[in-house]
């Protein structure tokens, strides 16, 4: 008589329980993706239409409840008017006009307040039940932390512009917006590595390179956040030339010289476009890496696709320019860079190849 065998489905069912313990992890992140893709949309918003400053003190808790009668929407109302924005820019502006910037800017706390319980929550759920593997933890523990820094980044970025300046400070308004980009990045690198990935790892050339357009999509957006600190969108409104120069004057007006490409509208313009120019190239090169090495791989793919989208906001950054940044194209771009960003860095993940399960086995394609 032979020895009874182990039962062999239990590998299997260990396998199907991972897989799809990540495919709701998965779910969860790219619904705090899609939300953080409208937090940027409303966040651009407040940019552009002015209303960054309306809300004049930072309130976490008790600033969910916005003015509920007339006599608190005019106790809101003259504590704007004590700072600079007011009495420089807005003076006179009338209580409905006040109501309409005020709405952007609350709109976008609570937004912010929402993606903070969005990601709290759901964490606690999977964390609590046994959903979560072990090298997750402290990927997304990191996530809720850099959640709550950007609350406090947010308001140093507003303080900048209620006493001496009539807009906050391009310096923390670029912090505040890199920031944003890091929590987006990092939560798209998770989502994307419990993703099943069907063409394996990329060679090392190609995830190195992937790696790097990353970074310069990163700096990209930092460049726009500077541009759009200092309006310097609205002027030099031509293309593909600057002034009607290839090399426009005033570049290096301001003592010491660093200073200009963080403070003067006209240079940090420039270096924006150098940075578009730069990605574009960049992009394209690796598209002819990628299908020279691995050609018809998902990977290859990819990187057609990533330039596409990188050729698509390059031309929504034109419009932009030669509109003399209207609202919506402004935001169209804006919120475009963000998928670029996304995109780009789910090509990096790709690239790597799924997070290796628990169990030592593959992911099933």
């Amino acid at each position: 008589m032979t020895a009874p065998s182990m039962p062999l489905s239990r590998p299997v069912e260990a396998k199907e329980r991972e897989e799809r313990n990540r495919l709701y992890v998965r779910a969860w992140l790219y619904v705090v993706l899609v939300v953080l893709l409208a937090l940027f949309l409303v966040g651009g918003a407040t940019r552009l239409t002015g209303s960054g400053l309306s809300i004049t003190e930072w309130k976490p808790i008790h600033g969910v409840i916005p003015p509920l009668n007339e006599t608190e929407w005019h106790e809101e109302f003259d504590k704007y008017r004590q700072i600079p924005q007011y009495e420089q820019i807005n003076k006179g502006m009338s209580l409905d006009e006040f109501k309409t910037i005020f709405w952007w800017e609350w709109a976008h706390r609570l937004l912010a307040r929402g993606v903070g319980f969005l990601v709290a929550l759901p964490l606690a759920f999977f964390w609590l039940t046994g959903r979560l593997e072990r090298h997750l933890k402290p990927k997304l523990l990191g996530l809720l932390a850099l959640g709550g820094l950007q609350g406090f980044i947010g308001w140093w970025m507003v303080a900048s512009g209620l006493s001496e300046r009539v807009s906050v400070s391009q310096y923390r308004l670029a912090t505040h917006l890199v920031l944003a980009c890091l929590i987006f990045t990092a939560t798209m690198l998770v989502a994307r590595g419990l993703a099943p990935h069907s063409g394996g790892p990329a060679r090392p050339r190609t995830r190195r390179f992937a790696g790097w357009l990353l970074v310069l999509v990163l700096l990209q957006i930092y460049l726009g956040a500077l541009v759009a600190g200092l309006h310097a969108g609205l002027s030099f409104n031509t293309w593909p030339l600057m002034d009607g120069r290839v090399w426009p004057d005033g570049l290096l007006t301001i003592e010491p010289v660093w200073r200009n490409f963080f403070e003067n509208p006209k240079t940090v313009q420039f270096m924006h476009r150098l940075g578009a120019y730069l990605l574009f190239v960049v992009s394209l090169w690796h598209v002819v890496a990628v299908w020279r090495e691995e050609p018809g791989t998902p990977h290859a793919r990819r990187a057609i696709l990533l330039f596409l989208l990188v050729l698509a906001q390059a031309v929504l950054g034109i419009v932009t320019l030669v509109m003399v940044v209207p609202l919506h194209a402004a935001l169209t771009h804006h919120g475009f860079a963000i998928i670029v960003l996304g995109f780009a860095a789910a090509h990096w993940r790709g690239t790597k190849g799924a997070y290796p399960l628990p169990t030592g086995i593959e992911v099933r394609n």
